[in-house]
């Protein structure tokens, strides 16, 4: 365990794996704090966002103060984690919820892996993609290692506007956008609670990431 111990405030959207995201924090010598207090959000010095589940819920959880106070942060341009649906929703819509807005801090959609999807062999693919997959570095980060292995669970991914914001690209019948950084924001498509190694070395990674 790393000697480090650095606070981190991880926001509750009551959608899941909240348990084993600070497990994870623990682990790499983290102080982490679960809040739904919009006012712990908006103070705090740098911010985890989990979530399992759909799109719909998440914008849900995201109305009113909890949604104003998330916004507040991501403007503060402090330190950011999103995670799966932590990153989904930081887009502007998704199609698995048609009508239900996401936060819009980027640019871009959430889409759903095509129904007929398929391997360089032919070999159908299952969808929710729930698997380890290699990620291929689009641009350097502190945060990934080039051909990492991590653990991914999903049906849809991030489409960005700006392809500069994509760092990593995973494959899965084809190249779908693994993880986004602008500035101190970063969120991956991936559960780096989930990724053993190479998933703690990235919270590691954030816990000094300014």
């Amino acid at each position: 365990m790393s000697a480090m111990s650095t606070r981190v405030t991880v926001l509750d959207l009551g959608l899941g794996n909240l348990h084993s995201v600070h497990q994870a924090l623990l682990r790499v010598g983290a102080e982490p704090s679960i809040t739904r207090d919009p006012s712990e959000v908006r103070g705090a010095s740098r911010l985890v966002v989990p979530g399992q589940g759909a799109f719909r819920e998440g914008s849900e959880a995201l109305t009113g103060a909890l949604g104003d106070a998330l916004r507040d942060y991501l403007a503060s341009e402090r330190p950011y984690l999103g995670i799966c649906l932590g990153m989904q929703l930081l887009f502007e819509s998704s199609e698995e919820a048609p009508g239900h807005a996401g936060l819009g801090a980027l640019a871009g959609t959430v889409r759903r892996f095509p129904h007929e999807l398929r391997d360089v062999d032919g070999e159908r693919l299952k969808v929710p993609h729930m698997t380890w997959s290699p990620i291929t570095l689009a641009r350097e980060t502190p945060l990934l290692e080039e051909g990492g292995w991590y653990y991914f669970v999903h049906s849809y991914c991030c489409v960005p506007n700006d392809p500069a914001i994509t760092v990593a690209t995973a494959d899965y019948g084809g190249a779908f956008c693994a993880a986004v950084q602008r500035g101190p924001l970063f969120a991956c498509q991936f559960h780096p609670e989930k990724s053993q190694r190479r998933g703690a070395k990235l919270l590691e990674s954030f816990l000094r990431w300014s």
